[in-house]
């Protein structure tokens, strides 16, 4: 039977067909020069009647996309012949699920038709792929977290990134830490405090108390020995593998680190080798997972997803695994020593200060910390804008997301965040340092020899704050 068109349902089809058109444009997957389908089947592919297609196909001129050749059909424009410019904006392998970017970068495009954004995947890089790719000048925006930007620092390299007026509607602590000799050279985006997550049917069935700011470690670990289930779920799961998760012990329980008189790193008989130690302790206490799962966080939440874990530290960005799940859970702060701290994860936007484009770049990053894109963030994710009246945002929620009812617990514990480089040590030295932590932590090294080898590592070339 022929699919006919409701009338009732025909402006959804249309604006599938319009938007699906138009990001395939945008992403490339329609070149310029090619023709799109036929108006029939176009109309037979979205249930429409050919005069709504042509309606929609009209939408996508007037946006300088393609044009309609009589008697042959609709062609892809080439930008450039419509005095367009192409920018390249390179982003990390999670920023489609902490920001839904390839969403944004629609939504850019329907209000700067002249911009082709150009997403370029980057995955993981360290700063040395990061300045070949801007002094080969492949990138003219880019993301970038706080360890980038630390990379940055301490390589000299700033002066690559082009600088920003300070936004005063954005929270002032990411302003400051994207902030360097007074100029502020990314524009913070989206940003999280580290936090528990849990899951609280398996605290009800074992009649627990679920976890509040007062927890202690110690607490933590009673509670998860509560809710382990042999050979079918652990209680708690926190392999320290991550610098960020590492931090949190350390500055709790060691504030920072000490310097000698050369400026490295002393370890002996300080509070931080107490820290270290107590860090180490911890591996023969929590119930390993295999080798694959302990470096990512896909893999546990999934596990967390299935009830083969009670509780987790994470972040809001990884909350972003679990906003489709049917699972009753909920978000804490991270248990503490006494004084409460946890580390603070933000992604901010770099322009390259050397971008043939640099006013159309600048034009992105506005976009993307405006009022309505920011709003789009904290609607449509579980992801923390860097906007202020766009994370606390409160109303009726348009899209299903299966948010924590603890959601707005980031901005009870604002005092606590802290940076890593608050533990008074340089992101190079850090990334050393945590080399041998995972050694020491895996038993591979005696405390005298790891308290040696880190005490050896160069300081950072520049003041780390």
């Amino acid at each position: 039977m022929e699919r006919r068109p409701s009338r009732k349902t025909f402006r959804p089809r249309l604006d599938e067909m319009v938007s699906s058109i138009r990001n395939n444009i945008i992403t490339g997957n329609l070149e310029p020069g090619q023709y799109l389908s036929s108006e029939k089947q176009l109309a037979e592919q979205y249930g429409l009647s050919v005069q709504s297609v042509r309606k929609g196909l009209e939408l996508l001129v007037g946006e300088g996309l393609i044009v309609k050749i009589p008697k042959v059909g609709s062609q892809v424009v080439d930008p450039a012949e419509k005095g367009a410019v192409t920018i390249r904006f390179g982003y990390t392998s999670t920023i489609p699920d902490d920001a839904d970017i390839h969403s944004l970068i629609a939504l850019f495009h329907r209000e700067h038709p002249t911009i082709r954004v150009q997403a370029v995947p980057l995955g993981e890089i360290g700063h040395d792929q990061f300045k070949s790719y801007l002094d080969l000048g492949m990138l003219d925006v880019m993301t970038m977290n706080y360890d980038s930007f630390c990379q940055f620092r301490e390589n000299g390299c700033l002066d690559d990134l082009d600088g920003f007026a300070r936004k005063e509607e954005l929270y002032p602590f990411l302003n400051d830490a994207f902030t360097q000799d007074g100029t502020l050279r990314v524009q913070p985006f989206v940003f999280s405090p580290m936090i528990l997550c849990y899951n609280r049917s398996h605290f009800a069935q074992k009649g627990l108390q679920e976890p509040n700011s007062g927890w202690s470690w110690q607490r933590l670990f009673e509670c998860a020995e509560s809710l382990r289930i042999p050979n079918e779920r652990l209680g708690f799961h926190c392999y320290f593998s991550t610098s960020n998760r590492a931090s949190v012990l350390l500055m709790q329980r060691g504030h920072a680190f000490e310097r000698g008189e050369d400026g490295r790193i002393r370890l002996e008989g300080t509070r931080m080798m107490d820290a270290l130690r107590y860090s180490r302790d911890i591996y023969e206490h929590i119930p390993s997972l295999p080798n694959s799962l302990m470096d990512w966080d896909a893999p546990k939440m999934e596990m967390f997803r299935q009830g083969k874990l009670s509780i987790v530290m994470t972040s809001y960005f990884v909350l972003n695994h679990l906003r489709d799940a049917e699972l009753d859970y909920d978000i804490a702060p991270v248990p503490h020593f006494g004084e409460a701290l946890t580390v603070l994860l933000m992604i901010g936007l770099a322009v390259h200060r050397h971008s043939k484009h640099k006013e159309a770049a600048h034009k992105l990053v506005e976009f993307m910390t405006s009022a309505k894109t920011q709003l789009f963030i904290r609607q449509q994710t579980c992801s923390l804008p860097a906007r202020i009246t766009a994370a606390e945002w409160s109303g009726p929620e348009a899209t299903a997301i299966n948010r924590p009812s603890r959601f707005s617990l980031f901005r009870e514990i604002i005092p606590s965040y802290r940076l890593f480089t608050d533990l008074n040590i340089g992101e190079g030295e850090y990334r050393k340092l945590f080399y041998e932590l995972q050694l020491y932590w895996a038993g591979l090294l005696d405390e005298e020899t790891f308290r040696s080898r880190v005490e050896a590592i160069a300081p950072a070339a520049v003041p780390v704050s």
